[in-house]
């Protein structure tokens, strides 16, 4: 039986386990998937990725945490929270984000998930404010994060990750305070 930190309607949050490694790799190694970050990831950066999420959540209490479909228990990525520390005018911050299996697509979780996530990260952890980044052409996820609320700061362009990938430099901020959140 999983433990997970918290649910929402259709989904379990966890801390992440070696066993996942495997699942989170084929998803890290689908094109589709990845199809807005410089290129897929190697199981040896997935396994990376793993230990520095189980890291912060042993340290923070919250990571981008593992996400069970909680029907069929099965991973299909993950939904969170993670603080960002590279170089920019809003750093340190906690940011929100997701990466989810093609297969678990159109389905509303992403939303469903960075909805209980900021319930969680307001509500539980006393955050004041949580923003959220992606490229430009990251329609998608711009579309998530405007549904759960979040408000357009400014384009950057200095995201360390993206900054060897033209088409991935100009990214969206957004934001959104504890007090908008109480009162949407």
């Amino acid at each position: 039986m999983k433990k997970y930190t918290f649910q929402s309607a259709r989904l379990g949050f966890r801390n992440w386990m070696t066993d996942d490694i495997e699942k989170m790799a084929a998803i890290n190694a689908n094109v589709d998937v990845m199809k807005y970050f410089p290129s897929v990831q190697t199981p040896q950066q997935t396994a990376q990725f793993i230990e520095r999420m189980q890291l912060s959540f042993n340290q923070n209490g919250f990571c981008y945490f593992a996400v069970d479909n909680l029907e069929t228990t099965e991973l299909i990525g993950f939904i969170g929270l993670a603080e960002q520390k590279f170089e920019a005018d809003f750093t340190p911050c906690i940011d929100i984000g997701w990466r989810l299996a093609k297969s678990a697509w159109n389905n509303g979780f992403a939303t469903e998930g960075a909805k209980r996530c900021l319930e969680f990260a307001f509500n539980d952890l006393n955050l004041e404010k949580i923003v959220a980044m992606a490229p430009q052409i990251n329609v998608p996820s711009i579309h998530v994060i405007q549904k759960i609320g979040m408000k357009r700061v400014c384009t950057f362009y200095n995201h360390p990750y993206l900054l060897a990938d033209e088409r991935l430099k100009p990214c969206e901020l957004y934001e959104i305070a504890k007090t908008d959140w109480l009162l949407s």
